[in-house]
């Protein structure tokens, strides 16, 4: 079962699983403090602009670029692929510190492009200060995504898949102070309540950028990578490679980019729509980091060693095993969301600032979100099956054709059905770029076709999910009564608890999975 290509999505997914759930402390205490106020929804704004721009020159068009690249020069010389790599941060460096001085000189109209729905408000304002406190976070999270890209291309997964949680714990530690700094300095309480936390999370963003590079660096030095530059940025041959590849990819990168910034601007014009937004996406991000994000890191330097050394069977393999992998835990996922949302927003969410009005709006966004979250998971199997071959403009393409469809819904739909148009943009936007991406992947041959047994399970997982969905559904009606108690938190501990024992159980009764082969791969885990 391509046992080290399993072993490597086991290690990025148990970390990103860690992250997720210290994410969800994080939201649950953002809830808890600035449920989706001006400086909640100010906050979201300033912070999904870094990290736009950082999908954008790390995970996006730089990495998908570079790391093929470099694990074809490691596979023949570690120490000219670490030389190329230096080049790659010299140029990071001056390229993205002039970025981020920019991006605070002119983050007024970052924020108009962002949210023009925020202009005269003071969501406004609130964002323009958060927004300049936060930008350098592109640099240091840009420059931790480039040493990662080098740690993952030689095997080493650890590191680079624990380091997001280290952000996580930083936002944690600063709403922790936050909790009781006004006690034990009285001059740092604000008229408006939700401004302290506010300004504590911001500062986190930076801070939280710094120790996440910090981590990859070291472990980096670890291993025996030395990143650090030795002489100016200079345009060499292999940059200028890389530039050519990127810069397609870039592109596209953009026009992703550009999809998010649909939805912002819909949700901006309704008020609290942001926040719902927000707190939609993190739970559906649960799945889509712990699956997707896995599956995009390990399978793209595996596929680019396998394109170099021309194995098509393993190349196949590699793209069948990731194909199972992503459907047996993305479909059960996305049909629990579907099935529960209310409990699981309310449990998590509901207390404090967030109320009752705020979960229903939430629930229905998340919902919305669920529809999509096998296509947003199946982009991160498909795209590798390009990037390996640096074939970085068909992707641009499809790319561009799924932002047409995603404005064309968002836009079309928000005067009819409200902020809800927003998520249902980036749903369907999600699943015509798979459409596309699976269409122009068949011209590949043998290597872009699901091997027997992925084909028998692809079939067997969903119907083991919507037995599960069953299952699910009875077990809230159950349960019902103690969601509105003090033992929610338990209740929705017991719902997740069977959903999973059925859905596992219906797996292996349906021949969608064997546990044997889940048991033997955490064995090598270990």
């Amino acid at each position: 079962m391509a046992p080290r290509l399993i072993k490597g999505f086991l290690t990025v997914g148990g970390w990103t699983l860690l992250s997720r759930v210290l994410g969800f402390v994080r939201d649950i205490l953002i809830a808890r403090f600035l449920g989706t106020g001006a400086v909640a929804e100010a906050f979201f704004v300033a912070f999904s602009l870094p990290n736009m721009f950082r999908r954008f020159f790390a995970e996006g068009a730089f990495n998908m670029a570079f790391v093929p690249l470099y694990a074809k020069k490691l596979e023949a010389d570690g120490e000219e692929a670490d030389a190329f790599a230096r080049d790659a941060v010299a140029g990071m460096v001056v390229i993205l510190t002039l970025f981020s001085v920019a991006g605070i000189v002119f983050m007024p109209a970052l924020v108009l492009a962002m949210a023009s729905g925020f202009a005269d408000d003071l969501r406004f304002e609130l964002a323009v200060t958060y927004g300049r406190i936060a930008f350098p976070y592109i640099l240091l999270i840009s420059l931790a995504a480039l040493v990662s890209g080098v740690l993952n291309s030689s095997g080493r997964f650890l590191a680079a898949a624990a380091a997001p949680a280290l952000l996580n714990v930083v936002f944690v530690a600063a709403l922790a102070v936050t909790w009781f700094a006004p006690h034990l300095l009285p001059p740092l309480a604000s008229p408006i309540p939700e401004l302290l936390p506010g300004r504590s999370l911001i500062w986190a963003v930076p801070l939280g950028g710094a120790v996440q590079l910090g981590l990859v660096w070291w472990a980096a030095a670890r291993a025996g990578h030395r990143l650090l530059p030795r002489r100016l940025p200079r345009l060499t041959p292999d940059l200028k490679r890389l530039l050519i590849i990127a810069a397609p990819a870039a592109l596209a990168g953009g026009v992703v980019q550009v999809n998010l910034l649909v939805g912002r601007q819909v949700a901006s014009y309704f008020e609290g729509a942001v926040a719902w937004l927000n707190y939609a996406d993190r739970l559906y991000q649960l799945p889509l980091g712990v699956v997707g994000i896995a599956i995009g890191v390990v399978l793209l330097p595996d596929l680019s060693r396998r394109v170099r050394a021309a194995d098509t069977d393993g190349q196949r393999a590699a793209y069948s095993r990731a194909f199972e992998f992503s459907w047996l835990l993305t479909i059960p996922s996305a049909v629990a969301l579907l099935v529960v949302p209310l409990p699981l927003v309310s449990v998590l969410f509901e207390r404090g600032a967030f109320g009752s009005d705020d979960t229903a709006a939430t629930a229905v966004a998340l919902m919305i979100y669920a529809l999509g979250l096998p296509a947003f998971v199946l982009q991160k199997v498909l795209q590798p099956l390009y990037f390996a071959r640096e074939d970085t403009r068909r992707p641009l393409n499809y790319a561009v054709a799924s932002l047409i469809v995603n404005a064309v819904v968002a836009i079309g739909l928000a005067p009819v059905i409200g902020f809800a148009a927003a998520a249902f943009g980036t749903t369907l936007a999600a699943w015509a770029m798979v459409a596309l991406l699976w269409r122009g992947a068949r011209d590949m041959g043998e290597v872009a076709r699901l091997d027997a047994r992925a084909r028998t399970r692809a079939w067997r997982i969903p119907l083991a999910a919507v037995a599960m969905g069953v299952v699910l559904w009875v077990t809230m009606v159950v349960l019902g009564p103690m969601f509105g108690t003090a033992w929610r938190a338990l209740a929705l501990a017991v719902l997740v608890g069977i959903g999973m024992l059925s859905y596992f159980g219906f797996a292996q009764a349906f021949g969608a999975v064997k546990l044997s082969e889940l048991r033997g791969a955490l064995r090598r885990q270990r």
